[in-house]
């Protein structure tokens, strides 16, 4: 029977352990800095203005050990809070499904960097991390109320998005209407202005076209006797 050579193993087994040593080291040092970069990405979206009113709405409420003369917020103030953050979630979705079809195809064509997407990944996990806590919020304010609060803000956010065309449309047909106005009245003085050229030609070629078919005054001869003076009747009556 032959014997284990563990000196001719030892070689290769510190060079597999060296190996994987190294590549554990390099993959760990790379997703640390792979995080740390992402954590100083700009974020994709400003400040959450509604989640941050709801917050300060709800560390405002009094405690149950509190004294009894502190004010308490409504509760129908604390839902409306809530329903506004809803709907600027619903208006956040929306502009995340428009943006990721087009930052993919830009992302395949290296057309933009991985920053980009990264920040865009980083944006659709807090979306759904959002998303999750105010359905657990409305939960806890109404039961039963998590199912149906997106879908009421969704009618919300479509209600103002057309309420925003409908405005964009009533101010432009004001624009639209001084630009007539002013319009009309460059039209109708150049059309006076047309006709009175119109007119001043037309006496012109009127006064030209009599002169040619000869249609001039009559001289009269003063010196010519008439037949009812009264040379002209003596004239008569001598040739009698």
């Amino acid at each position: 029977m032959f014997g284990v050579n563990w000196v001719g193993l030892l070689l290769p087994s510190a060079y597999l352990v060296v190996l994987v040593g190294t590549f554990m080291t390099f993959s760990t040092v790379y997703r640390r800095r792979k995080a740390l970069q992402s954590a100083n990405l700009a974020p994709w979206f400003g400040p959450h203005l509604q989640r941050n009113i709801y917050l300060s709405l709800l560390h405002m409420q009094p405690e149950d050990g509190a004294e009894k003369g502190a004010p308490r917020i409504p509760d129908s103030v604390i839902r409306a809070a809530l329903m506004r953050r809803a709907v600027e979630d619903i208006h956040r979705i929306i502009q995340i499904r428009a943006a990721k079809a087009a930052c993919s195809s830009l992302l395949q064509r290296g057309s933009v960097g991985d920053d980009l997407w990264q920040r865009f990944q980083r944006a659709e996990k807090e979306m759904e991390d959002e998303l999750r806590d105010v359905v657990m919020e409305a939960n806890a304010l109404v039961p039963g109320w998590g199912q149906i609060i997106f879908q009421s803000a969704n009618e919300i956010a479509a209600n103002k998005v057309l309420r925003d065309k409908l405005e964009d449309i009533e101010a432009q047909t004001e624009k639209e209407k001084e630009w007539w106005e002013k319009r009309r009245a460059v039209i109708q003085s150049e059309f006076m202005k047309e006709l009175d050229n119109e007119e001043k030609t037309q006496t012109k070629a009127a006064s030209v076209t009599s002169a040619a078919s000869g249609d001039e005054p009559v001289l009269v001869d003063t010196n010519v006797p008439s037949a009812s003076s009264p040379t002209g009747s003596k004239k008569k009556k001598g040739k009698k």
